[in-house]
């Protein structure tokens, strides 16, 4: 198969573009969150005040990012399970050059050369290697945690220069700054997945990566580009979050990858690769932001949240399983 026949494969087997498809293709989770939003609103009245819509949207832009490098990942058959610990290095690293009298715009890009070193590294042993990305990223999640703890003792490096705390608690009006970064970032993913080159071959590799490689598709260029941009996600998520701590913590980031991946599969993207939209992770990162906020108002204890968040991931995962299951069935009647 070439590979412009390929392309015409894909295209005609990736979501419709549009509000209105969009909507109907993930009409049972946005009902989801409808239910979810107005049990929650029952039980406290603060809830849905605007200065807690804010806080919502501020508290979910960290993970939004981690989702939106995981989204391209998962659509292209990989994983990275060393996000969380690439924002703790990060945040730590941003504290310790500040701290040296760094200022704070070559600060920013510093942590962002950062990201996407260890996206580099992570792409490139996957992409040159048979080491499955689970096993690659899992490795690196434990070297960078390592990584964080020797440098600082375990103890916390505290952020004071008010430019770079700013980036994370500044508000544009009554929007907050990290609400704004994420529609970039979200628009960015967009057009990447649905009016690029690259994100047709990014479905073409998820779907199939033996016909991808066959029809000329560079594989393991593109898995390069894909890890290196989840770095990039996870290095500007770790800015936003230490700029909204003050500081930069080695445990910072901890579990964001299981948050990420619960927004991604929640939303609609195939564990197996090669299916899914953006915007069915921005409703499933809503739904694990509004499940963190609202038992927090309700005075439920974090470790529920914990339990409640790994029951969504294997739902989710076992309604992709039997989705695929149903289709290679029929597919093959």
């Amino acid at each position: 198969m070439s590979e412009k026949a390929l392309e015409k494969k894909v295209l005609k087997n990736r979501p419709v573009n549009g509000l209105l498809m969009s909507i109907k293709r993930n009409i049972g989770i946005l009902v989801g969150l409808a239910i979810l939003c107005t049990i929650i609103s029952i039980n406290s009245p603060v809830f849905l005040t605007t200065k807690n819509i804010m806080n919502v949207l501020r508290q979910i832009s960290a993970n939004l990012f981690v989702a939106c490098g995981m989204t391209i990942i998962l659509i292209a058959g990989g994983i990275d399970l060393s996000v969380g610990s690439t924002i703790a290095v990060i945040g730590v690293a941003a504290a310790s050059f500040l701290d040296m009298g760094l200022p704070v715009p070559l600060t920013v890009l510093a942590c962002l050369a950062l990201g996407a070193f260890v996206g580099f590294i992570n792409g490139f042993i996957i992409s040159r290697t048979k080491i499955t990305p689970f096993i690659v990223t899992l490795s690196m999640a434990n070297v960078l945690r390592g990584l964080a703890y020797v440098y600082t003792g375990a103890t916390t490096i505290r952020i004071n220069d008010r430019g770079y705390i700013n980036i994370g608690t500044g508000f544009l009006g009554p929007v907050p700054l990290p609400a704004i970064y994420i529609v970039v970032v979200l628009i960015i993913v967009y057009l990447i997945l649905n009016k690029s080159r690259l994100g047709r071959h990014i479905y073409a590799i998820g779907g199939n990566e033996k016909a991808a490689r066959f029809s000329g598709i560079d594989v393991k260029k593109v898995r390069l580009l894909i890890y290196i941009f989840s770095g990039l996600m996870a290095a500007v998520a770790s800015i936003t979050l230490s700029a909204r701590s003050y500081s930069g913590n080695p445990t910072a980031g901890e579990g964001a990858e299981m948050d990420a991946i619960a927004a991604v599969v929640l939303g609609g993207i195939s564990m197996a690769g090669g299916n899914g939209h953006i915007s069915g992770t921005i409703i499933g990162a809503l739904i694990i932001g509004v499940i963190n906020n609202g038992l927090n108002l309700m005075g439920i204890h974090s470790f529920w949240q914990m339990i409640l968040k790994g029951i969504i991931i294997l739902v989710a995962v076992y309604a992709d399983y039997m989705k695929n299951a149903k289709s290679n069935k029929a597919s093959e009647a």
